[in-house]
């Protein structure tokens, strides 16, 4: 899939679920999880123990079923070696420039994070295709994504932090690309306890209302 139809797709969608996890097992069971439930992307952080072969084994498992990221990505060298894993997007919690670049050398979409007005136009110039807000909630959550897009239209943003079932259509209504939902969706203690159906209700829900809100729009 091309940089465009990526973008696409996830905007569309309107989730990216942030995978976090204690062991690649874990990992794995979440994924499926999450794509049982309708939402056929995901999120895969640098936390998760082995995450780069957590990534190539959901690269080679679910191939094109799957539109598969890396997350808190730090750096340029690790950005390419998860896209040589099967990485199809790169985000990160922070702004790295080495990294923006890297990515755009490989024609790979970069989702940088940044917060204040002055980091977000930083990393849009960069070449950043949607800045990541995190942490949105620390400031305001949606109210506070509205407001950066009154003199940021141009710029596609995707909150990260605070978004959960109950301000999921908030964000959506502030303007958000789409939404990065973390412990909300990415249920680990429940995948640990062998309730992943949890997770894919969850993914469900959200996919009702992203959908019940695009349609109010249309």
């Amino acid at each position: 899939m091309d940089k465009t139809k990526i973008m696409q797709h996830m905007h569309e969608l309107g989730l990216v679920p942030v995978l976090r996890a204690s062991s690649a097992q874990e990992a794995i069971a979440i994924a499926d999880a999450i794509l049982a439930g309708g939402v056929n992307i995901l999120e895969v952080t640098m936390t998760v123990p082995g995450a780069i072969r957590v990534i190539e084994q959901l690269a080679n498992h679910h191939g094109e079923k799957l539109l598969l990221g890396a997350g808190t990505v730090l750096d340029a060298e690790t950005a390419r070696n998860c896209i040589l894993a099967g990485a199809q997007f790169i985000v990160s919690p922070a702004l790295d420039l080495r990294t923006i670049e890297l990515c755009r050398r490989y024609s790979v979409p970069i989702m940088p994070g940044a917060l204040t007005p002055t980091e977000i136009v930083t990393a849009w110039q960069a070449g950043a295709d949607v800045v990541k807000v995190f942490p949105c909630s620390a400031l305001g959550g949606a109210k506070y994504l509205k407001a950066l897009q009154g003199p940021l239209p141009q710029i596609q943003l995707i909150p990260t932090g605070g978004v959960s079932l109950s301000t999921a259509e908030e964000f959506l209504a502030a303007g958000a690309f789409a939404l990065g939902v973390g412990g909300d969706l990415v249920d680990a203690k429940a995948a640990r306890e062998g309730r992943t159906s949890i997770i894919t209700e969850n993914a469900q829900k959200y996919i009702a209302i992203v959908k019940k809100f695009r349609s109010a729009g249309s």
